[in-house]
């Protein structure tokens, strides 16, 4: 008799536990909707009520490598080994830092929808990075190259003005609010046109020469291309930013990129200087010395 008091007990313990859980669980799911509008609301905003997008910002993660899903490897240069492939000789002596981490990509939907053509471009350039890769010669960045590589960027913004500045290579974007044509030619950071709609302030850019790439995995396009900016906030310090490219040379259809931009909130924050052409003089002219300095 007594056993089966004690199991009544506990079969009515664990029913009382199994329904608190179960409240427990409806509450955190009925408060996650409250929680996201509490975070829209405590999006800052200018005077005109449009969000201010003011500061100092920067993408986490690794897509500067490759926007698309990469696993760690031991450097973007390899060449044969006994096994596998190790590192080129030129980075051999860098050993970890010269090494690639993995990263999950930042591409929607799915791998770049290159023509065969661009594809096999694509794959050249992989194999000649050292040579070809404009970041390795502190070439301005383009779009949207400049906006997730391992620098910093600033935007400075107003009711009549939009302006952003990058730590690499001294790169600038003035953006106009009003459309003032077509470019008068092509360019590194190209040409910036942006309207807001609703709370996304929309940056179409145009007149960007076919030199830039979108990371160090070789990844093209051509001076035919198009990238559609999307920069939307989420909360007080972090925006989503999205870039639509369409370019008929070399993709099939248009594709886009999504990823999460942060802004520094250190009191004293301020935009570094990464002015690299001083830095790659040697690479780009050593050899034009009168007495080129031996390997």
């Amino acid at each position: 008799m007594t056993s089966g008091v004690n199991i009544l007990v506990m079969r009515d313990r664990l029913a009382a536990f199994t329904a608190t859980v179960g409240l427990l669980t409806l509450a955190v799911l009925w408060c996650v909707p409250a929680v996201v509008h509490a975070q829209r609301g405590t999006i800052p905003r200018l005077a005109n009520g449009k969000p201010d997008l003011n500061g100092i910002w920067r993408a986490n993660g690794n897509d500067s490598y490759d926007i698309e899903p990469h696993n760690a490897r031991a450097a973007m240069a390899s060449r044969p080994g006994p096994v596998v492939p190790v590192p080129a000789k030129e980075v051999l002596a860098f050993g970890a830092v010269g090494s690639v981490p993995a990263g999950r990509g930042i591409v929607v939907g799915g791998p770049i929808p290159y023509t065969a053509e661009a594809l096999a471009k694509k794959r050249e350039n992989q194999e000649n990075w050292l040579t070809r890769d404009p970041e390795i010669k502190c070439y301005l960045p383009g779009v949207p190259r400049a906006n997730y590589m391992p620098y910093s960027f600033q935007i400075f913004q107003s009711a009549k003005a939009f302006f952003m500045a990058y730590e690499y290579a001294g790169a600038t974007r003035r953006v106009y609010l009003k459309d003032p044509g077509p470019a008068e030619t092509d360019s590194w950071m190209g040409q910036s046109v942006g309207a807001w709609q609703g709370d996304a302030f929309v940056v179409t850019v145009t007149g960007m020469n076919a030199d830039t790439w979108f990371d160090r995995a070789g990844n093209h396009h051509t001076e035919a291309m198009k990238v559609v900016e999307r920069y939307t906030m989420l909360g007080p310090d972090h925006m989503r930013y999205e870039a639509t490219m369409d370019d008929p040379q070399t993709f099939t259809r248009p594709w886009t990129i999504r990823t999460t931009l942060y802004r520094n909130v250190e009191p004293d924050a301020t935009l570094g200087q990464f002015k690299c052409v001083e830095f790659v003089e040697e690479l780009l002219y050593g050899p034009l010395r009168k007495a080129p300095i031996k390997p």
